[in-house]
């Protein structure tokens, strides 16, 4: 985390506050950060935080809402994802003053039902991919609305301009290498101007982390708003924005669950192999068990064991995009990630199993409890009942 904050976070936060310094209201971004990364910041990166409390204080940094545990909950529990959407909505309140409107799933992740979810818990967007076989013929660069709930607002991530900069930047062997500000703005000038909105998604460490400062990608960071304004007619907006000032042209199907990752956009990354499946039913297994279970450290390891990243370490798929997953993975095999996952797993099923016994238990005493204050309760109607019929009878 030191090592991340150094390169990447506080840098690139003091870019953007430098950035709003400059131009004031004119320029946006928003941030989506899940609650687990919030503990991180708290407990070894302090000075993160206040550097993102900073850019909150300027009115021009938006918040999402996403789950606590950046884990694959949407696709096994609404109760549960609802908590933790809950409880990652509120560690944004309480660090940066902001309730979120706009909600981004783990990883992108969305599909008709997971939108009409967050539908229901009052959302009024979500982030997702402008996966190509979803879109057909469409272009990412409109407004759409949830097949299920047209309540809902959907902003789709224009991939290809995204992806130039968070994993193209610094590549030799791209035609485009390498890539500056006016490259870029030509691009986006290209654009049909029928189409109203460019959404450029991308992990925050692609400044700094995945794309080193010496590629040049801070230097296109400070740069872009400048060209922006000067060789274009866009604009910045955050996410809220964009859904208050564009009316959206269309409901998007998507009726199987799509994501930002690899090739196929969907779900292979985390849920692509048996090893993946097993792992990801057994530690859901366990949902019905912590329900009697109240340990704070218990429950503290449970928001960490369904992040995502675990099940990723597990992926198998070695082709177009093997190298991103090696370079995102500590483990030297899936097999190898697997196996210590499992083990933590097991420990911490049995850990869940006393800490649940005890709690029965202590139930079932405090019931026996109840059971004879109830018998002396009767006791005393039955001997207050006998006096009242001596009393009769005298």
């Amino acid at each position: 985390m030191r090592k991340v904050a150094e390169k990447c976070y506080l840098p690139a936060n003091q870019v953007m506050l430098d950035l709003i310094n400059a131009y004031g209201k004119k320029f946006k971004i928003a941030y989506s950060i899940s609650g687990v990364c919030l503990d991180q910041f708290e407990k070894y990166v302090p000075d993160v935080l206040n550097s993102f409390k900073k850019l909150a204080e300027t009115g021009s940094v938006e918040f999402l809402a996403e789950t606590y545990s950046h884990s694959l909950v949407a696709l096994k529990s609404k109760e549960e994802f609802k908590n933790q959407v809950k409880a990652q909505t509120q560690k944004i309140k309480d660090h940066f003053g902001k309730i979120p409107k706009v909600f981004r799933n783990t990883e992108l992740i969305y599909s008709d039902e997971i939108g009409a979810m967050v539908a229901e818990m009052g959302y009024k967007g979500i982030l997702t991919e402008g996966a190509k076989h979803v879109l057909g013929w469409k272009s990412p660069n409109f407004l759409y609305t949830n097949a299920i709930n047209p309540k809902l607002l959907v902003l789709l991530k224009n991939f290809t301009l995204s992806d130039d900069i968070a994993f193209r930047f610094s590549n030799r062997d791209w035609a485009e290498w390498p890539l500056t500000t006016s490259k870029f703005i030509s691009w986006i000038n290209a654009i049909n101007q029928k189409e109203e909105i460019i959404n450029l998604f991308m992990d925050y460490e692609t400044f700094g982390e995945h794309q080193w400062a010496d590629t040049g990608i801070f230097d296109f960071l400070r740069d872009l708003p400048h060209r922006v304004f000067t060789e274009s007619n866009f604009v910045f907006e955050t996410p809220s924005e964009v859904i208050h000032n564009h009316q959206p042209i269309a409901p998007i199907h998507v009726p199987y669950p799509i994501s930002w990752a690899d090739e196929e956009r969907d779900l292979t990354a985390w849920l692509g192999n048996e090893l993946q499946h097993d792992a990801f039913n057994k530690l859901y297994d366990l949902l019905d068990r912590l329900k009697y279970c109240d340990d704070p450290e218990i429950m503290r390891d449970w928001k960490f064991l369904q992040t995502s990243d675990h099940f990723y370490y597990m992926c198998t798929k070695w082709f177009s995009d093997g190298d991103v997953h090696k370079y995102f993975n500590p483990y030297d095999t899936p097999y190898e990630a697997f196996i210590n996952f499992m083990n933590i797993l097991s420990d911490f099923e049995m850990r869940v199993d006393n800490a649940s016994r005890k709690k029965q238990k202590s139930k079932a005493k405090e019931k026996e409890l109840s059971e004879d204050e109830l018998k002396t309760l009767i006791s005393g109607y039955q001997n207050q009942l006998k006096k009242i019929k001596t009393k009769k009878a005298g």
